[in-house]
């Protein structure tokens, strides 16, 4: 089957759409914004009604933009994102705990004697990132009606009226048996979940159902968690290379092939896709705080916008002895201290805005190489490079600091947005059988390349001061 397939990112802060054609490219765009609510004791949450009207709306405006058909639908998802929703109705039974939300460190607490159980079965550590406790606050404090699912199980519902997530997502939740991709019954009785009724878990690439909401029926093909989603438009198929997706976080995964790797560096491991049955795995890393830092950089005043990054940070040559752990939602992989605030040493009456500019990206470009180390100690192998995509690769300066800290080529992919190119292979894959994966993915020609240009004597200090100051916060 060949012609443009829909694909949709639905995300933390937006939705985006693309109508992709093999052989014509990006046919059509759309965007709508999503508001998530930042509340007190740090807790995210978002209207559902509002994250499934960005779908609609971004992909309205994709469809109008190309002005043609398409033969199949994508969609990936923010992945850890969760709430309780009737079954018969679609309702949703309040609002979604987003992937930030971290209400449910109590229950993690009360669960500390079954942590290392948890990270055997399922990958992940215990932590309220993940779906799970959310899934059980929910439970717990809100409402025992309905089902509790995380996000795209619902906007699936919605829009053909099965009831199912993908074997990526599911391995988000803390509930997938990771070696053999189904439920665990032992993860769901721990969480005190047993009793309920979970979606289906099925490939990333297949029919699912038929939509008929954006108005002629499109079949849904492709299902994805958005950062796996990412990886595979990166084109890192196997082992030695690694992606990293620079959004209101960033997100580094690396793939281990066809067997899982529960290393011991604080990653964790989860499904990168299965297809055709044969699962595929990965190891990923977590920085809470990427675009949403620059953000908070913005809502000081240091800066009047994201752009801003490359001019303001190239006024001074050097952070001026700044350091910067931008920890603001607390520290992911490879510490998983969500308990910590971020810190700012270092500080003087000549301290600039330019200063604190090449702090923060020094402080993420030094997160992301802990993840690459994590990685490569876990693959017992050096990465050879690092692929990039998100709306921060934009700026020249954070990008060049990147390769620099990681002593590695950083490949900034020709398209910011690589989790919408994923979901489309997967459509394209779910609606022609005959197709490979390799005939499925885009050009894999990097927009830009940058080679570390400072020595590793001068990395290896950069990124030990860094480290000392995550000691001080560990140890605070």
């Amino acid at each position: 089957m060949t012609g443009p397939v829909l694909a949709v990112d639905q995300g933390t802060s937006g939705t985006k759409a693309l109508v992709v054609c093999p052989e014509r490219g990006v046919l059509g765009t759309g965007f709508a914004a999503v508001r998530p609510r930042h509340l007190p004791g740090g807790r995210v949450e978002v209207d559902p009604a509002g994250l499934f009207a960005s779908v609609l709306d971004a992909g309205r405006r994709a469809l109008a933009e190309a002005g043609e058909d398409v033969v199949a639908m994508g969609l990936a998802n923010q992945g850890e994102t969760v709430l309780a929703w009737d079954p018969a109705t679609g309702r949703p039974l309040g609002d979604a705990l987003v992937w930030q939300d971290r209400r449910a460190e109590t229950l993690c607490a009360e669960l500390a004697e079954h942590a290392d159980e948890l990270k055997q079965l399922t990958g992940l550590p215990l932590d309220p990132y993940f779906a799970a406790p959310k899934m059980a606050w929910i439970r717990r404090h809100r409402t025992g009606e309905g089902v509790v699912t995380t996000s795209d199980a619902w906007l699936v519902h919605r829009l053909t009226g099965a009831f199912v997530t993908d074997a990526a997502t599911a391995g988000r939740t803390q509930l997938l048996d990771l070696d053999r991709a189904a439920w665990s019954p032992r993860a769901l009785d721990i969480h005190g979940l047993a009793a309920e009724p979970l979606p289906e878990v099925v490939d990333n690439a297949g029919f699912v159902g038929t939509t008929t909401t954006f108005g002629s029926e499109i079949p849904v093909t492709g299902l994805a968690v958005d950062q796996q989603a990412a990886l595979l438009a990166h084109r890192v198929t196997g082992p030695g290379a690694a992606k990293c997706t620079y959004g209101t976080g960033a997100f580094l995964l690396a793939h281990t092939g066809g067997t899982p790797r529960r290393g011991t560096s604080g990653l964790v491991s989860c499904v990168a896709w299965r297809l055709a049955g044969d699962t595929g795995y990965c190891l990923d890393g977590q920085v809470y705080t990427a675009a949403s830092a620059v953000r908070w950089l913005t809502d000081l005043g240091v800066i009047s916008r994201a752009a801003d990054l490359d001019p303001v940070g190239g006024s001074v040559p050097d952070s001026g002895g700044v350091t910067f752990v931008p920890a603001l939602a607390g520290l992911a992989a490879p510490w998983w201290r969500g308990d910590l605030r971020g810190s700012l040493t270092g500080l003087g009456l000549d301290t600039g805005p330019g200063h604190l500019v090449r702090a923060l990206c020094e402080g993420l470009a030094a997160q992301v190489a802990e993840l690459a180390d994590a990685a490569a100690s876990d693959l017992g192998t050096p990465l050879d490079l690092l692929r990039v995509d998100g709306g921060l690769t934009r700026s020249a300066l954070l990008m060049q600091t990147q390769a620099d800290l990681l002593q590695r080529p950083v490949e900034v992919c020709a398209l910011p947005d690589a989790t919408v190119l994923g979901a489309a292979v997967l459509a394209r894959l779910g609606a022609d059988p005959e197709l490979t994966v390799e005939e499925a993915l885009p050009d894999g020609k990097p927009a830009a390349v940058y080679e570390p240009r400072i020595p590793p004597d001068q990395a290896a200090e950069r990124l030990a001061a860094f480290r000392t100051a995550v000691a001080a916060l560990l140890a605070s």
